[in-house]
């Protein structure tokens, strides 16, 4: 990875407009609406009444196959962490255009890997509106010992030291990596067994973006009555892969108006996704 061309690189400006189509998609690829008679689910896949979950905002705005032109090796990028800030709900429909810029790049060692922090601006392209912000971890673990500064990287939340107040558990579905894919993420890390192989890993894995809306689902049922209006930030650091098929159990704390959590898969007794933090609306 080349350093210098990392940190000068432009990122390139997304314009995107998502339909009704778009919005129902991803909520499915999430595990959405599994049960035919859950009328909360049904505000999230059927058009009369539809609504964007928050989490949406990640395929709306991201796009990494461009670190190529920086010699970043994408066969062995996973993502390492991911914030999201909402500025306002996430329409169900919407043209928006994305400015995405490189704001550090962290070396951790040549046998470590390298952390390239990636911001996504994102407004409403009618009205130049804010709409949402996120900030990306992208984990190159092939790349580390390019020369660069080791850090410091932003700190992550700190999660309560007692009990989880409550626990929510949500299947992932054996096909879940193939239909998230349709929203944008067409790595094939998520659906050949050979490149998943080459990258290490016994058979293909979740999007961790998938992992995250599963997450934030879980928040959505447990703190918010399922009103994705009250979701204004949430944050996560990817720990672990989970494989399509898995059940992840999401520990959540509720403190005001700040919700901890941490989600894990039981099967394996592995905690997937950590530090995670969202910032509830009154």
């Amino acid at each position: 990875m080349d350093y210098q061309k990392l940190m000068t690189l432009k990122g390139p400006v997304l314009e995107r407009t998502y339909e009704e189509r778009d919005t129902m998609l991803y909520a499915l690829g999430l595990g959405v609406g599994s049960d035919p008679m859950n009328e909360d689910d049904l505000a999230f896949v059927y058009e009369k009444n539809l609504q964007a979950l928050p989490t949406m905002a990640t395929v709306v705005t991201w796009a990494d196959s461009w670190l190529d032109e920086a010699g970043v090796d994408l066969v062995k990028v996973v993502h390492g962490e991911q914030r999201m800030t909402l500025h306002q709900p996430l329409p169900p429909t919407a043209s928006v255009r994305t400015s995405i810029t490189i704001k550090a790049a962290f070396d951790k060692g040549a046998d470590k890997g390298a952390l390239i922090l990636v911001e996504n601006k994102t407004v409403l392209a009618e009205t130049d509106e804010p709409l949402c912000t996120g900030l990306s971890t992208v984990f190159a673990r092939g790349d580390g010992g390019f020369g660069g500064p080791s850090g410091p990287a932003p700190e992550a939340h700190t999660l309560p030291e007692r009990a989880p107040d409550t626990s929510c558990t949500l299947p992932t579905l054996p096909q879940a990596a193939l239909i998230y894919r349709l929203s944008g993420d067409r790595n094939p890390l998520h659906a050949e067994p050979a490149f998943a192989a080459a990258a290490g890993f016994p058979r293909p894995i979740l999007h961790g973006l998938c992992s995250y809306g599963i997450a934030g689902l879980a928040v959505l049922k447990t703190c918010t009555n399922n009103d994705p209006a009250r979701i204004a930030e949430i944050d996560v650091r990817f720990s672990a892969p989970v494989y399509p098929g898995e059940n992840i159990t999401t520990d959540i704390w509720q403190d005001g108006d700040t919700v901890s959590f941490r989600s894990r898969v039981a099967e394996r007794d592995v905690v997937v996704l950590n530090n995670g933090r969202v910032k509830l609306r009154a």
